[in-house]
């Protein structure tokens, strides 16, 4: 299996993030990508690669193009009032205050188009960000000119930012952008299963209302959890979309036992929907030493994911989402993609 990857994904780092009351170094760093990267080498999976160049038309049509071009000028806005380290918001358009009209300021706007405070920037953000982006659409290329399967290792990852937000270190959804780029390539079904800890709620804020991309989600239980205001069984689509989304909430304490009864069942939903393509947005934050998580998987369990998916039968994009016991994430991830090749 190929691996696409970029090195400018380092250039997003020393950033501070809102979280549990304190501003504190945030969780996800640079070194989640390269140990995935080392034990890719290790285990000789299959060769890494550089992301090529890609514009971002397809991501302005998952993602209002307002919130796009706000991106790259974050922080040079920020710079420009006198500040340097993080850019972080403090303040967000609420209910009951005005959503609609997009204000001026650099810290007026970091609010405007985000719904937490994790999604925060440093002067090589962007360039992060845009090479994450170009991963995801390299590695949908592979698989879109034959390849089986092809793994995006994305940094920053992208499952929580939605059509006009980011939040939970998420920018541009890569998931997404990497769907849609498949439509326009000609396919006319794709699903994206999210198998991260924390609920996708970007994913499904943006395909909530589409027929041609079904969202499948395992994750904790939005009552107890981040990001805690989506993410319930009962959001199954709006309009056109109605019946194309998926929603797995599991309790704190979960076994993988417990939890492969939902993947059986995504599987089961995804398999009826015939797709042409599956997305994996792979978190392996589910892992029972995951810092900032209260799922029971193990190691062993994560090639067991991937030999699941593997019996789906369909060409398949892995794009790296969430884990954060960066100790283990690698072997996890790639333990995930070794199932997957083995199968």
């Amino acid at each position: 299996m190929k691996t696409i990857f970029s090195p400018r994904h380092a250039g997003h780092s020393g950033n501070l993030e809102l979280i549990d009351g304190d501003i504190v170094p945030a969780f996800e760093m640079p070194s989640r990508a390269e140990f995935i990267r080392a034990r890719i080498e290790e285990v000789g999976l299959g060769p890494v690669l550089e992301p090529a160049a890609h514009d971002l038309e397809t991501a302005k049509k998952v993602h209002r193009p307002g919130f796009i071009d706000f991106l790259p000028q974050v922080y040079p806005e920020w710079e420009k009032t006198g500040r340097s380290g993080t850019a972080m918001p403090f303040t967000w358009p609420t209910r009951g205050l005005r959503g609609d009209v997009e204000p001026k300021t650099i810290d007026a706007r970091l609010g405007f188009y985000s719904f937490d405070g994790g999604a925060t920037f440093v002067k090589g953000t962007w360039d992060a960000i845009k090479s994450s982006h170009d991963a995801a659409l390299t590695a949908a290329g592979l698989v879109q000119v034959g390849e089986r399967a092809a793994f995006a290792l994305c940094r920053p990852p992208g499952h929580h930012a939605g059509s006009s937000f980011m939040g939970g270190y998420c920018f541009i959804n890569n998931a997404a952008v990497a769907a849609q780029w498949f439509l326009d390539q000609g396919a006319r079904r794709v699903s994206i299963l999210d198998v991260d800890y924390h609920h996708g709620n970007g994913t499904q804020e943006i395909f909530y209302a589409r027929p041609d991309v079904q969202v499948i989600n395992l994750h904790a239980d939005p009552m107890v959890e981040y990001p805690f205001f989506l993410g319930h069984a009962d959001e199954t689509g709006a309009g056109a979309g109605e019946g194309f989304n998926h929603n797995f909430p599991m309790s704190f304490g979960t076994t993988y036992d417990q939890w492969a009864e939902a993947l059986e069942e995504g599987c089961r939903r995804l398999t009826a929907y015939a797709p042409e393509i599956v997305i994996v947005s792979l978190g392996v934050d589910t892992y029972e030493k995951d810092p900032i998580s209260k799922f029971k998987l193990t190691t062993g369990d994560y090639p067991k994911i991937g030999r699941r998916i593997a019996a789906l039968g369909l060409p398949t994009l892995f794009v790296m989402e969430g884990g954060y016991a960066v100790a283990e994430i690698a072997v996890n991830a790639v333990g995930v993609l070794q199932g997957f090749e083995g199968a």
